[in-house]
């Protein structure tokens, strides 16, 4: 019972996560991927960057 309960708790909090980032090419995004270093970036993180930020 007790492994349902942290299974349930674990679920919900990465679900709670997942739901507070903005979409992708959003213009919160944008401005939380200028804030970010770039060396913090993944490549499809920089390949959404520029298709959405750069040239729009």
């Amino acid at each position: 019972m007790k492994k349902i309960i942290v299974t349930l708790v674990a679920s919900a909090f990465l679900t709670l996560l997942t739901a507070c980032s903005p979409d992708i090419g959003t213009e919160q995004w944008c401005s939380d991927m200028k804030a970010k270093t770039k060396s913090d970036w993944s490549t499809s993180q920089a390949t959404d960057f520029a298709k959405h930020c750069v040239f729009k």
